[in-house]
């Protein structure tokens, strides 16, 4: 199984000898790889849609791995227990989203799991959410897949609310990188803030005043 970049990002994220769950698997892919080079010893794939599990029930099959991935039609982490997985991949969706799936599995909130977090849009609502919960962020990388930068995060729990710098929730762990696309991708993001900024700067001056702010930081990282 050939992975695209965004995802082969998330997969060198998970640990080795683990039971991993992929939340919106689509087409298995990404368990199909883990398990099959034996990164992973089993795999929960979930995906909401009854199409994308079809697709990945195919997939399962057609690898020979029926009996060490299982799937399951629910919403995020609905169907998965907490003995079935001790890495959690949740990839391919925006992160407002993925504060909701985390919100409803509270057994999430245990140092012994890992999450996998590559949301595809709104990583600062994320972060923000992880942070304020008691979660930290490992590290961060950045991906490029089909002319797009993509972030993707290592967290854990630690149960405690750590101290932050101003405005880490737009950056995170990515200065961190110091790469050449790292870079780019906090000044594209720079460049972004500017641009909305502008763009509401009479509607709403407060906001468009912090985004310009966060743009001039994020350029101070680079």
């Amino acid at each position: 199984m050939k992975l695209s970049p965004r995802l082969k990002a998330a997969a060198d994220m998970v640990r080795c000898g683990k039971k991993i769950a992929d939340i919106g698997t689509d087409h298995a892919h990404l368990p199909i790889f883990l398990v099959e080079n034996g990164t992973c010893v089993s795999a929960v794939a979930s995906d909401v849609r009854p199409g994308p599990i079809a697709n990945a029930k195919a997939n399962v099959e057609a690898a020979g791995l029926a009996d060490k991935i299982q799937l399951r039609l629910a919403s995020g982490l609905d169907k998965v227990s907490p003995d079935e997985a001790d890495d959690i991949v949740i990839a391919g969706m925006g992160g407002i989203l993925m504060v909701q799936l985390l919100e409803a599995a509270e057994w999430l909130k245990d140092e012994s799991k890992h999450l996998v977090l590559q949301p595809q849009s709104h990583a600062e609502i994320l972060r923000e959410y992880l942070i304020k919960n008691g979660y930290y962020i490992e590290k961060e990388t950045v991906c490029e897949d089909a002319g797009r930068l993509y972030c993707v995060m290592s967290v854990y729990y630690c149960g405690e609310v750590r101290e932050y710098p101003a405005y880490y929730e737009y950056y995170g762990e990515i200065p961190a990188c110091q790469t050449s696309i790292s870079n780019t991708y906090l000044s594209n993001l720079a460049a972004r803030f500017v641009r909305d900024a502008s763009s509401m700067r009479c509607a709403d001056p407060e906001r468009a005043e912090l985004l310009n702010t966060v743009a001039e930081q994020l350029e101070k990282l680079i």
